[in-house]
């Protein structure tokens, strides 16, 4: 389960960050306040997962995921640059967060 608590946080931090672009600092008070909700969703996830998954690999997972998905989606979605050095180091990113889910050992 704390996996799938990993996950949907991980999810939750693309959300808000892409929040964090629509709210326009801010500024825009119905995205701001689901940007907030989504953000707290995303720590409360992230600290039920961490009752069982060691810190560390929580901690990578969950900003891995966070990182490569805005990413990813801000490629695809907002027209941001898709070079390929880019493009290589999401994959990076990608495999990091592969590697230490597959070996570290919990659940």
């Amino acid at each position: 389960m704390a996996w799938f608590y990993l996950i949907l946080a991980g999810i939750c931090e693309i959300g808000w960050a892409f929040g964090l672009k629509y709210s326009e600092g801010f500024t825009k008070l119905g995205v701001s306040v689901i940007t907030v909700i989504v953000m707290i969703l995303s720590f409360v996830l992230l600290s039920q997962a961490m009752k069982t998954l060691p810190l560390g690999t929580a901690y990578a997972i969950w900003t891995g995921i966070g990182a490569a998905g805005t990413a990813i989606l801000g490629i695809v979605f907002l027209n941001e640059p898709r070079d390929l050095i880019r493009i290589l180091c999401i994959l990076l990113i990608v495999a990091g967060v592969v590697g230490l889910k597959v070996f570290s050992g919990s659940e």
